[in-house]
């Protein structure tokens, strides 16, 4: 029974053009996304101090509020017009 086995290596193909560009593609599109993931988690200092200094920079102390004037004379228009109606 020992003489039976056969225990060399099984026969495996080459593999074909489209297998290997497939699997080199597979290997770079890893890697572009791990570089994007990493990208993301650690953002450089330049961007992400000049992203913080615009807004603040922007706002000088309370936000602009817009007049009342035109709110007032709407109000005005149609309590003369509900005058004007008697």
């Amino acid at each position: 029974m020992p003489g039976d086995l056969d225990l060399s290596p099984p026969e495996v193909p080459e593999p074909t053009l489209l297998e290997s560009l497939l699997r080199y593609g597979l290997f770079l599109g890893a890697i572009f996304q791990l570089i994007c993931i990493l990208a993301v988690i650690i953002p450089s200092s330049k961007s992400s101090h000049e992203q913080e200094a615009e807004p603040h920079d922007l706002r000088t102390g309370d936000p602009a509020r817009k007049p009342k004037g035109p709110v007032q004379q709407v109000r005005q228009k149609i309590k003369k017009e509900s005058k004007k109606k008697r």
